[in-house]
């Protein structure tokens, strides 16, 4: 009896917190295509008014909180961010936790969504078409030159989307290439935001999200193999540490390097 009383508060404040979250989001929809005549900043700033509120409203409906460890790693210098992803939370916790402007490289399509989509389209983002394998990446490197030239950091997930608490996905070396042909530095991050936010969940659950930040990686004469296997090892063997009940039965699986016969980095 007691666990379908828990279970039933649980939906409900989930229900709740879905509703709010769906209203804020048309209205900070609208408010943000008014603020198009602004300048960059100032609409960034306006944008991200939306992220602050989803987070209070989440943390006082559905009681999720965050702690930050490893603020200090974060460079005063252009970044490539490549974090572990376990949910949409940490997408929208990032953009006021960082002490930069942050470009996320994403589908197109997500631009399609109505009111959502509106409010990302003003900002600075990377959107790809993944199609056009090659062609999009062609895509990534040279607005990605722009945007660390013009003082952001740009954000990537390696595993490529959501992954499930307790597992390890396939690493791509997108943002490892980028880095490292741009000659930049790469913060790792791990989060456990899946514990509270899980995968493809409904229910939002209470709880404390770790979100570690690493000590900056320079590329170096680094490949960007080997700088993904660096990133990967680095991150699943933090996830251990913030989520050891999650990881118990698993060690990390330790990336592994590029033959020297061939140019990991154009893989």
């Amino acid at each position: 009896m007691g666990d379908n009383i828990l279970r039933f508060i649980l939906i409900l404040r989930s229900a709740v917190f879905l509703v709010v979250m769906a209203i804020a989001t048309m209205v900070w929809s609208f408010a943000c295509l008014l603020s198009a005549p602004l300048s960059y900043p100032k609409r960034y700033w306006w944008t991200s008014r939306w992220n602050v509120f989803v987070l209070w409203s989440l943390r006082v409906i559905c009681g999720v909180r965050h702690e930050v460890r490893g603020m200090e790693n974060l460079p005063d210098a252009p970044a490539v961010l490549l974090s572990k992803h376990q949910s949409a939370w940490e997408t929208i916790f990032y953009v006021i936790q960082m002490t930069r402007p942050l470009v996320f490289v994403f589908k197109k399509e997500l631009t399609y969504i109505p009111f959502f989509g509106w409010g990302i389209a003003l900002l600075r983002m990377i959107p790809i078409d993944r199609k056009k394998g090659r062609d999009a990446f062609a895509q990534v490197l040279e607005q990605g030159r722009q945007r660390l030239a013009s003082g952001q950091w740009i954000m990537m997930f390696p595993e490529g989307t959501r992954t499930a608490v307790g597992s390890q996905g396939k690493y791509k070396a997108g943002g490892s290439r980028l880095a490292v042909e741009t000659s930049t530095l790469v913060v790792p991050i791990a989060v456990n935001s899946g514990e509270c936010w899980p995968k493809g969940s409904f229910i939002k659950k209470p709880g404390t999200i770790i979100v570690s930040i690493g000590k900056p990686i320079a590329p170096g004469a680094m490949t960007a193999a080997e700088m993904n296997e660096r990133v990967e090892n680095w991150i699943e063997s933090e996830m251990r540490v913030i989520s050891p009940a999650a990881y118990k039965n698993s060690a990390p699986r330790q990336a592994a390097a590029a033959p020297a016969s061939r140019d990991p980095a154009r893989s």
